[in-house]
């Protein structure tokens, strides 16, 4: 009897949908709602443009978007952890259903944006979720992979999505890519819904009363050695970003000389390098380690487009531009494994959303000023800037992430060292990492430390609530 060839495919990165069927149910939710909403973000645009002939009302259509995750960072992260996250997937998924089925019959521009404020409220809901919820349906070996692969089929989606718009606003009003956004966001509740709510929660929720989640969450993002290094890095490298964006149209439209076709170019060239950088992280983690691989990534970022901002020809910038990219892909996967693994599944939400409410606040603010700054000096010098903060971020990571082991046997142990540590200063009532309390116990590794030092929190205050009582 011939034996039958071994079945590779479970075993590939791609057979993680196989293996994992709640995490494929999460991929391909996330493949369809962000295709549709690159779809319908530009045919907001349009309808806005179209209805006003006004950049204001263009850039109030922008803050609508991401405004609300802003204030829902600050103000109501602690709910990604209190509230069953797969509930509050599905409801955010239904909302942005509901605007997007209802835009259609909205002429108004102000009625139009304060669609997309709700839907942005809704997606300010939903990715912090999402990502929180993430750890609990793969196995760790399998957690680098799943960001991986996440972060790839949305950078696809962010290319594909934008020229199928265009395609479709040639030839259809934009209510058609409205009522397809909708059905893709209908489409997602469904699959979200298949997910075990157990799956995307592992733990009950830790809760001391709104105000006080709300301190939690900002005081673990700053004594968390991985959350600390990911919110001062990552919101450097955001002011590059939000420079290389401002003035792209201007840069390939009239220091390349390239016009309409040369913008499309470089933003095609974007795409593809995220979507290359963001897929090919997982290997290369596994290669060089996550310090690194971090280090190096944001590090690529300021070559690639520092050198792009020197090209004098469009096809002479477009392979830096890939390049750049790919390491703001492979950068962005780092971060979402130092946030995963350095907050608790009780407290991954609030930590979530914290972080990505400072990171949109500098982006707007960078936006704003990088507008100015266009305008005064010019869109290649902005560009070259743009690759000197990418190259200060990258020095920036390397002090920061002084505590990570070079050695990928040692990543793991020291991320959940840091975390536990953090925790245990919250629950100590400080918001900072106990580190005298350890040092008393010198014989124990450093979990066993933080077991102990839990046993005595637990101790302490049962023999207050007696005194008390």
């Amino acid at each position: 009897m011939v034996a039958s060839p071994p079945v590779v495919e479970s075993s590939s990165r791609l057979g993680l949908l196989r293996r994992s069927p709640s995490f494929g149910y999460l991929f391909l939710a996330t493949a369809g709602s962000s295709f549709g909403t690159y779809l319908a973000a530009v045919a907001l645009t349009v309808s806005v443009y179209d209805a006003t002939r006004s950049g204001t009302w263009v850039a109030a259509l922008l803050i609508a978007d991401f405004l609300p995750i802003v204030l829902i960072g600050l103000l109501l992260g602690p709910l990604v952890d209190r509230l069953s996250r797969r509930r509050l997937m599905i409801g955010s998924d239904l909302v942005r259903c509901g605007v997007f089925a209802a835009l259609p019959f909205v002429h108004s521009p102000g009625a139009i944006v304060a669609l997309a404020a709700v839907s942005g409220v809704a997606t300010g809901f939903f990715h912090p979720a999402a990502n929180a919820g993430l750890p609990n349906l793969v196995e760790d070996e399998d957690l680098t992979n799943a960001n991986s692969l996440l972060q790839t089929v949305e950078t696809l989606a962010l290319m594909v999505g934008p020229v199928i718009a265009g395609l479709m606003l040639a030839v259809w009003p934009p209510s058609v890519p409205y009522a397809v956004n909708a059905v893709t966001f209908l489409v997602s509740a469904v699959l979200v819904a298949r997910i075990p709510a157990a799956r995307l929660q592992s733990e009950e929720p830790v809760t001391n009363g709104h105000w006080r989640d709300v301190a939690d969450g900002v005081r673990l993002v700053l004594t968390s050695r991985p959350l600390r290094t990911v919110v001062v890095v990552w919101n450097v490298v955001v002011i590059g970003a939000a420079a290389v964006n401002v003035a792209e149209v201007i840069f390939a439209k009239q220091d390349l000389d390239a016009g309409n076709v040369g913008f499309g170019v470089l933003v095609a060239a974007s795409g593809i390098g995220l979507a290359l950088g963001s897929f090919l992280a997982a290997p290369a983690l596994g290669k060089v380690g996550l310090r690194r691989h971090y280090i190096g990534s944001i590090a690529l970022m300021g070559v690639g487009w520092g050198a792009a901002a020197i090209s004098d020809s469009i096809w002479l910038a477009v392979p830096f531009v890939i390049g750049g990219a790919a390491g703001n892909g492979a950068a962005a996967v780092c971060n979402r494994l130092l946030v995963q693994r350095g907050a608790p599944d009780q407290y991954r939400g609030r930590a979530l959303a914290t972080i990505m409410s400072t990171n949109y606040a500098v982006a707007g603010l960078a936006m704003a000023a990088a507008g100015v700054l266009t305008d005064r000096y010019g869109a290649r010098t902005i560009w070259i800037a743009a690759g000197v903060v990418y190259l200060f971020g990258a020095l920036v990571a390397v002090v920061m992430t002084r505590w990570l082991p070079v050695r990928r046997d040692e990543e793991r142990e020291a991320i959940e060292l840091s975390a536990e540590s953090a925790v245990a200063g919250l629950a100590n009532g400080n918001g900072h990492a106990p580190d005298e309390e350890l040092a008393d116990v010198p014989s124990a590794s450093g979990l066993e430390r933080i077991a102990r030092l839990f046993e005595e929190i637990e101790e302490r205050r049962a023999v207050e609530a007696r005194r008390s009582g």
